[in-house]
């Protein structure tokens, strides 16, 4: 994608963005604080595909529950762990992705602790982190965002990324390094890691709600005024003079 010199017209496009999504869905509380531990956020990110994050928040408290520690899950039986996230979308998948996961960081770190990604900075953090089996950017960036550590890493999963392809802010067909490649140099310098999160999150209920896959509902849509397929389809559907 190539853009003019000068200041990133993207960035404010999403400074003036995020009050409309606000507007239409309220703000978004950050999560509990035992939710915000890099290893549980790890742990639910790991199993949590395709799953809604209530239903993948309880799996993740559930774990920890029946084995006390993240090393004990590491050990557990494929067949329990499978037991226990029957819940998920892809439970065989979960399981054997959490258990390789937790084992890499055990077998590395002598326990499952990420207490030593505080001191890198947030490249180095996301670097370390998708080292790990199934650990892709939007897992890491999950990890180094929503958890207590706090960084400016946007996390991306599909509905976002599809809006942000329909807004013409990263490339059409960028897959999830590519799109954060691509839209990190514009996020707003002065939003913090709590905004970040908070504009995820919000994005992703516009992909559940406007956006979807194989519907755009763009009248409804809070961002069809900044976005150009919306302003497209908008001008499509306006009767000729």
């Amino acid at each position: 994608m190539q853009l003019p010199l000068g200041p990133d017209p993207r960035t404010e496009t999403l400074r003036r963005l995020q009050p409309l999504l606000v507007q239409r869905f309220g703000r978004i509380e950050r999560a509990a604080a035992k939710w915000r531990r890099p290893e549980w956020v790890l742990v639910q990110g790991l199993i949590g595909a395709r799953t809604k994050s209530p239903i993948s928040n309880a799996a993740t408290d559930r774990l920890l529950a029946r084995y006390r520690t993240w090393e004990a899950v590491a050990e557990a039986p494929l067949d329990e762990l499978r037991e226990l996230l029957t819940t998920q979308t892809y439970p065989n998948v979960a399981a054997e992705r959490l258990k390789r996961a937790l084992q890499a960081v055990v077998a590395e770190r002598g326990a499952f602790d990420l207490g030593h990604l505080e001191p890198l900075d947030t490249t180095e953090a996301l670097a370390w982190l998708e080292t790990l089996p199934g650990v892709g950017r939007k897992i890491a960036a999950g990890v180094v965002n929503a958890s207590s550590l706090d960084r400016k890493a946007l996390v991306l999963d599909g509905h976002h990324i599809r809006i942000l392809q329909r807004m013409g802010l990263v490339p059409p067909k960028a897959d999830t390094a590519r799109a954060y490649a691509a839209i990190m140099p514009a996020m707003p310098p002065e939003w913090s890691a709590a905004d970040y999160d908070e504009h995820h999150l919000l994005m992703k209920k516009v992909g559940q709600n406007t956006c979807r896959p194989s519907h755009m509902d763009c009248p409804a849509c809070p961002a069809q005024a900044l976005c150009r397929t919306g302003q497209a389809r908008h001008e499509a559907a306006e009767p000729s003079a």
